[in-house]
């Protein structure tokens, strides 16, 4: 199955041209580090390009003060990974080895000095998503998150960090890593904690608390206009912020959990164009999160918008507000924010959310039912995709389907797969009728409405994708929406395009979008096409 990234491991160094280096030679300035001296800490913004001219750069092992990989930095090669295109910060610390002297250059001119010389940028950009690659894989960060799986708030952080390929070290508590990394911080040795760096505690151990740390949660206020502001980071919302940085729009994508979407909850796609081995949703929209940024888009998250309204007195365009009271302006506007798993009327279900319900199944959700029973109610492909990952892990996979047939969208080869598997049952016309548990969920009561018969299976984690609510209560009447709540398109009396909605100006691509084809390629297809008629309608 493909990957988010070449594995560095095994990439061939292709180092950067001569004229490169003058180019950058030319824009830069020289820098010299003595040998022990720190070239970049955790923490620190990613607001400059760092080639080595002369000398050698280590990775540090913030724990022991040693050298963390056996790879260094050497003359022709350059610091940094996939963070740098959309402004993060630095994740590990690094000293020169040796004296050293560096081209350093500012981060505004190496992206204008990338996108007029694209051989350039394949290179830098390659070597940039290997080096997140690695550093996921390997779990080699600044960010330590500390406590027991059976910590929901940690788990949402945790999880957070994984869909968004962020690398983060787990340890548990009590053991030795974690009371070592505890003591560094000066906090004491039973509590839970996410640390970043040596000892920076984040007080506030939430997604956005750690967005703001690796610099994905962006400050806003005091940004000029956009040319658009894309609402979703899903596979629609994606292709929009490619085709948007590639016409250069300035465009920003706003998403309120993870780049993704329903379809970053997928652990493997079989049927998308040009992935003949399947690859996961994250790892197809994380890609595509990456061409977006090397053209100029900008993505923030995790941040929801709240309302929005026209700017009035005259002027084209768009305020959008944030959930936190933050206001973007912009002079067009692209919902992709796609549909969300309807919530079951069971008692204790939000009790229970992130503490044994889930509404993904990732490697993180997979690690909590590791050897025990999974449940999953629904009957499309997600439940599918769902049941055929988690059935690698778990001691078997129980698929709830209300009636007495999959899903009519699911596609051929999930549903003769799920019928094959001996780990997976599927139970027609079966329901989920109660939830058991104290802190987290322990166990629930199925029941077969034809037979009439109730059977309690102990699980620590049920999968719930079911139902399909668009996320479209932050537009309130700025927009025509069917009686279900999705975006009536086509009809709109200034655009001809099929995704204008009834507000000119304003377009609606994916799943959110009445009649659409709930489709991974058709919602790419889409979020592509829109921006011609954005172009058109900011520059007309």
């Amino acid at each position: 199955m493909e990957s988010l990234a070449q594995d560095l491991r095994q990439m061939k160094r292709t180092p950067l041209d001569d004229a490169h280096v003058a180019m950058l030679r030319e824009l830069g300035e020289e820098r010299r580090y003595a040998a022990g001296e720190m070239v970049v800490e955790p923490g620190q913004p990613m607001d400059e390009f760092i080639f080595c001219e002369e000398g050698e750069i280590e990775v540090v092992d913030m724990r022991t003060g040693g050298k963390a990989v056996e790879a260094t930095i050497g003359p022709t090669q350059y610091l940094g990974e996939i963070s740098f295109l959309n402004g993060g910060t630095w994740h590990m610390p690094m000293r020169a080895v040796v004296d050293t002297r560096c081209t350093v250059v500012p981060r505004k001119d190496m992206l204008d000095l990338m996108a007029r010389v694209p051989e350039m940028s394949d290179i830098i950009v390659t070597v940039f998503a290997a080096r997140r690659r690695r550093t996921f894989e390997d779990q080699n960060s600044a960010i330590t998150i500390i406590g027991d799986e059976e910590d929901g708030g940690l788990r949402r952080v945790a999880s957070f960090a994984s869909r968004n390929k962020i690398p983060v070290r787990r340890h548990a508590l009590g053991s030795r890593e974690a009371d070592a990394a505890l003591r560094r911080a000066s906090l004491e040795t039973n509590e839970p904690a996410l640390i970043f760096g040596k000892d920076k505690v984040i007080e506030n151990p939430t997604p956005r608390g750690l967005a703001r740390f690796v610099g994905l949660d962006l400050p806003l206020a005091g940004e000029d206009d956009f040319d658009v502001v894309v609402v979703g980071g899903g596979p629609a919302g994606i292709a929009a912020a490619v085709y948007a940085g590639a016409e250069g729009l300035s465009a920003l994508v706003i998403e309120d959990q993870v780049i993704g979407g329903q379809a970053g909850t997928s652990s493997r796609i079989e049927n998308y164009m040009g992935f003949p081995t399947g690859i996961s949703g994250a790892d197809l929209c994380f890609r595509g999160e990456i061409q977006a940024m090397r053209l100029g888009t900008r993505f923030v998250m995790p941040r929801r918008v709240a309302a929005i309204r026209p700017l009035g007195e005259g002027r084209k365009g768009y305020c959008i507000g944030l959930e936190d009271g933050e206001e973007v302006r912009t002079r067009s506007v692209v919902i992709a924010t796609g549909v969300q798993y309807r919530r079951l009327p069971l008692d204790k279900l939000e009790e229970f959310e992130g503490e044994g319900v889930y509404y993904a199944a990732t490697d993180m959700e997979a690690r909590y039912c590791q050897g025990a029973e999974a449940v999953i109610i629904g009957g499309g492909n997600s439940a599918g995709q769902a049941a055929m990952y988690l059935s690698r892990s778990a001691r078997h996979v129980h698929v709830l389907v209300r009636g007495n047939e999959l899903a009519q969208s699911m596609s051929a080869y999930l549903s003769s797969r799920l019928e094959q598997d001996p780990r997976i049952t599927v139970h027609y016309e079966t329901e989920c009728t109660e939830l058991h548990g104290k802190d987290c969920l322990e166990a629930i009561t199925i029941r077969n409405k034809i037979q009439g018969k109730e059977h309690r299976i102990e699980t620590p984690a049920l999968f719930v994708m079911v139902g399909a609510a668009p996320r479209t209560d932050w537009l309130g009447e700025c927009v025509e929406k069917d009686e279900k709540g999705f975006v009536r398109t086509g009809q709109s009396e200034h655009c001809p395009s099929a995704y204008a909605t009834s507000a000119p100006g304003i377009y609606a691509v994916g799943d959110v979008r009445s009649g659409s084809v709930k489709r991974v390629a058709s919602a790419v297809g889409e979020g592509s096409v829109v921006i011609s008629h954005v172009w058109n309608h900011v520059h007309g």
